[in-house]
């Protein structure tokens, strides 16, 4: 098996979260590999490294002062862009006044113009003859088509009108 492989099993040991058996297997591979051997020590370095950093966490009362800090810079900073708010609703209002009052003055209504417009005069247009045309039908007799078939017992007649 690749050392990559028994890294994360080194790690759980070393965090005590691995099962027996597994533990059992990860002590021979490190007591057989110098390689893991370097690995181990240094995972346990650094969880002894972060067992020392936890347990010099500060107090309540440190964390509580520093919240206290936070809170009144937050509403510090909160009331700058409440004071200047009303300056764009100013400007809003100004401008829905301009547009929507009704003007002072009446515009005038337009002039009527009446005007008679003079009527076309008549054209008298020369009466063409009408040329009549007609249609002679003649009488045709049916075309009678006969289709010789291979067969000489089959003979097809075809009749158009």
């Amino acid at each position: 098996m690749n050392c990559a492989d028994w890294q994360e099993r080194i790690a759980l040991h070393a965090g005590g979260d691995a099962e027996p058996a597994e533990a059992a297997m990860v002590e021979q591979h490190i007591g057989e590999c110098a390689g893991c051997q370097i690995f181990w020590s240094g995972v346990k370095e650094s969880l002894a490294v972060l067992h020392d950093v936890q347990a010099e966490l500060p107090e309540a009362a440190d964390f509580a002062a520093v919240r206290a800090r936070v809170i009144g810079e937050l509403e510090r900073s909160r009331g700058g862009w409440r004071r200047l708010a009303w300056i764009p609703a100013l400007a809003a209002i100004a401008v829905l006044t301009i547009v929507l009052w009704p003007s002072r003055t009446e515009i005038p209504p337009a002039p009527r113009i009446t005007a008679s417009i003079p009527s076309a005069p008549l054209v008298i247009s020369p009466v063409r003859p009408r040329h009549v045309v007609t249609v002679r039908q003649e009488k045709h007799e049916p075309l009678t088509i006969r289709l010789q078939t291979s067969d000489p017992n089959i003979v097809i007649y075809w009749i158009a009108e």
